[in-house]
């Protein structure tokens, strides 16, 4: 079927009866996911809200190989429509867990060897400059205001990007891009 000029195409990647969260996986499929993984590769997302921004973030994740993206059950936008649709697939393809207690979570995370290395606009220590093989968490806060303190708590390492213009910060959905890539580069993948 031929589409008129500024039509938008169809997409397989979303219902048309409207917004509608899909389940995502939980806790107990987190134990489940990491038991099968000697070096795991996550990326922990901390109340971002724009269903944009975690779209794009899933596409990239799916990209650079992250075995689960983790984040919050409040604040925090699950796998909409718009979600699916801007992660073109991604959203089925990369376990996306929504757990209770994100703090607990990472100390969880800790406690079976993960390095957790977030990402803050207060960090002396530059993302290039920082050891990202072996088992491994990224952490990315929130739109607009970083990590939450407990969250930021929580980080091994907190890592900057070096910013050369007169922007403050990048968006969540670039950040994350330019640390699993920089993960991606550093691990030979």
């Amino acid at each position: 079927m031929r589409r008129r000029a500024g039509e938008a195409r169809e997409n397989r990647h979303a219902s048309p009866r409207g917004e509608r969260e899909a389940k995502p996986r939980n806790e107990s499929d987190l134990e489940e996911i990491l038991s099968g993984q000697p070096e795991p590769f996550l990326l922990i997302l901390d109340c971002v809200k724009d269903p944009n921004n975690l779209g794009a973030i899933l596409r990239t994740a799916d990209g650079a190989g992250v075995d689960t993206v983790i984040a919050p059950k409040d604040k925090a936008v699950g796998l909409t429509d718009t979600v699916r649709r801007v992660a073109v697939g991604a959203a089925e393809s990369v376990p996306f867990v929504k757990v209770t207690n994100l703090a607990r979570t990472m100390r969880d995370l800790k406690e079976r060897g993960i390095w957790i290395v977030g990402t803050s606009d207060r960090a002396t220590q530059s993302l290039y400059e920082t050891d990202l093989r072996g088992p491994l968490a990224l952490v990315m806060g929130r739109e607009g205001e970083g990590m939450r303190q407990l969250t930021e708590k929580e980080c091994d390492f907190l890592v900057r990007f070096p910013m050369k213009g007169k922007v403050d910060c990048l968006n969540v959905s670039v950040s994350a891009g330019v640390c699993l890539y920089e993960a991606v580069r550093q691990r030979g993948s």
